[in-house]
């Protein structure tokens, strides 16, 4: 069996591959491997989204902390990052979601967040996974479960404080994914003071992601187009991240949003070491626009917890993903589309500018993506033949474009990601290249 956890927690489909018997055993081991570093009982804030199996899930998962002595602080559906700002505003030993963010319904999913509410290391993962085949032993004193009473308004509060100006006069629309966003988002910004229309807010257990939210940004687009309103907003199932549209139709991405955020932070003297971290995925447009204001920009491995690490290690301020998970390390320790949603409309509104005004300070280049099967992945992507057009595609685009080749972490699977000054270009060189890795592991 590979690694339980993945880049974002355990995740499977619910009742085959995420079974309570699984999420008791996380709870247990979780207690197990945190009290061992902490020395104490652990307290646990226990938060989900609106997928009908989070239920059950919440009990097994509970039921297995609570069987190993810990105590546990349920804050119900909540999206992610409230979870994470829960766990340190209550001074808990860590922040549990059952979620499985963008996926379909039919799947969950399980991730942890430490007392400081970061998500754990790959070590302590890998220590909680262990801990599974030690045989259950139940605490003399089962562990306590209380409500979270006042926690989301304090995080609610909290979000609504870093706006950099009042959203009055501005008509936003709100893909909510009918996930944890729909009770909250819509509420934030109205709090603001935007007129918001939602959409997607009415979540029945089984509609999570269908159609709608981060995905499919082009819903929220065209709903703003249609009601004339100045600007969109899509999250996803749990609510970390946030795509946007303009009040004509666009839509703009996370590496946009970064540009815009960075630029504004470095003009104010706030964006710590003119640093900003993205992944290897963020579009050289990004790249090419923080070059252009003396910004530097480092690319991580793809994943938002490995932007996190990174941002911690160098002490940068903003980071995040093309997918649109954003975080700003001043006011979260995670991606926050909610956040996201308040920094970026409140720019907007503070420049009394239209949101499609901030993202045109970059231009975002074609992006081509064409995943090849293969045998064996690693033979294959570093084969002499692979790297030898690798590197003539780069030549042949110089500063104009950029060549990116990634086996695949959970598929035989090789992606291979060009991007150029026309989609055409993009495209030849991205197929070319596919051609000869196809060719290379036959």
């Amino acid at each position: 069996m590979g690694r339980l956890f993945g880049t974002d927690g355990v995740r499977g489909v619910a009742g085959t591959e995420l079974t309570a018997e699984l999420a008791e055993g996380l709870g247990r081991a979780a207690v197990s491997v945190l009290g061992r570093h902490s020395g104490d009982r652990p307290t646990v804030v226990v938060g989900r989204d609106p997928r009908a199996s989070g239920v059950w899930l919440e009990e097994a998962l509970t039921g297995g902390i609570r069987a190993a002595g810990g105590d546990v602080i349920l804050a119900g559906v909540e999206p992610t990052p409230a979870i994470a700002f829960m766990t340190v505003d209550r001074g808990a030993s860590a922040g549990v979601v059952i979620s499985a963010s963008h996926n379909p319904a039919e799947d969950n999913g399980i991730k942890f967040f430490s007392r400081e509410g970061r998500k754990l290391p790959d070590a302590v993962e890998d220590e909680i996974e262990a801990a599974l085949d030690d045989p259950a032993v139940d605490a003399a004193t089962p562990g306590d479960a209380r409500p979270a009473e006042d926690a989301m308004e304090r995080y609610l509060e909290h979000v609504a404080g870093a706006a950099l100006a009042p959203l009055e006069g501005m008509h936003v629309v709100v893909d909510c994914a009918n996930g944890s966003a729909s009770a909250v988002a819509p509420a934030l910004l109205a709090r603001l003071g935007a007129e918001v229309t939602a959409l997607n807010a009415t979540p029945d257990g089984g509609n999570i992601n269908d159609g709608c939210g981060a995905l499919h940004p082009e819903v929220v687009a065209e709903a703003v187009v249609r009601l004339g309103a100045d600007a969109g907003v899509s999250h996803d199932g749990d609510a970390d991240r946030a795509l946007f549209a303009s009040a004509n139709g666009d839509v703009i991405d996370g590496d946009q949003v970064l540009a815009a955020s960075a630029i504004a932070l470095h003009k104010t003297g706030e964006l710590q070491g003119d640093t900003v971290v993205a992944t290897v995925m963020s579009n050289i447009g990004l790249e090419r626009a923080m070059g252009e204001h003396a910004i530097t920009l480092v690319r991580t491995r793809v994943g938002d917890r490995y932007v996190a690490q990174e941002m911690e290690r160098s002490g940068a301020v903003l980071g995040g993903e093309q997918s649109g998970h954003v975080i700003f390390r001043s006011y979260a320790t995670t991606g926050d589309g909610l956040l996201t949603a308040v920094r970026f409309l409140s720019l907007a509104a503070a420049r009394r500018v239209g949101v499609a005004e901030l993202a045109s300070v970059m231009r975002r280049y074609p992006q081509v993506m064409v995943s090849v099967r293969v045998d064996d992945r690693d033979a294959a992507s570093s084969s002499s033949s692979v790297t030898t057009a690798v590197r003539d595609a780069e030549r042949d685009l110089g500063e104009t474009g950029r060549v990116l080749l990634r086996p695949s972490g959970t598929e035989p699977l090789v992606r291979v990601m060009v991007e150029a000054e026309t989609r055409e270009a993009a495209d030849r060189h991205a197929r070319a290249i596919a051609d000869v890795v196809t060719a290379a592991s036959s």
